[in-house]
């Protein structure tokens, strides 16, 4: 499945989250804070890519960088057929890995 993410000035994006599959993207427009779980979080300008495992990883930040201008991006994600593309994660899970996650 392709889909274009659009996001207004300063909106944070997607509650953390994971995908059941890999993710493939490109940022069109903008610029997006990108977090995955092992890593640093980053500021993806427009031209820039990102790609995602899927499974059990964490995906934290997705969200609009900026507070004057859309960001807007297109992702491909892969999974099966019968499931959701992306599942939320809850409070007391964040809690138990934040080991996992990288500081700023």
């Amino acid at each position: 499945m392709t889909i274009v993410v659009e996001f207004p000035p300063g909106d944070p994006g997607t509650p953390p989250h994971r995908h059941p599959g890999p993710a493939f993207g490109y940022v069109l427009e903008g610029e997006m804070v990108f977090e995955l779980e092992g890593e640093p979080p980053r500021v993806l300008r427009a031209g820039d890519v990102f790609w995602e495992p899927g499974g059990d990883v964490i995906h934290y930040q997705d969200g609009n960088h900026r507070d004057d201008v859309p960001v807007k991006y297109t992702v491909t994600m892969f999974c099966d057929p019968d499931k959701p593309m992306l599942t939320l994660v809850e409070e007391d899970e964040l809690a138990r890995r934040a080991s996992r996650r990288v500081p700023a």
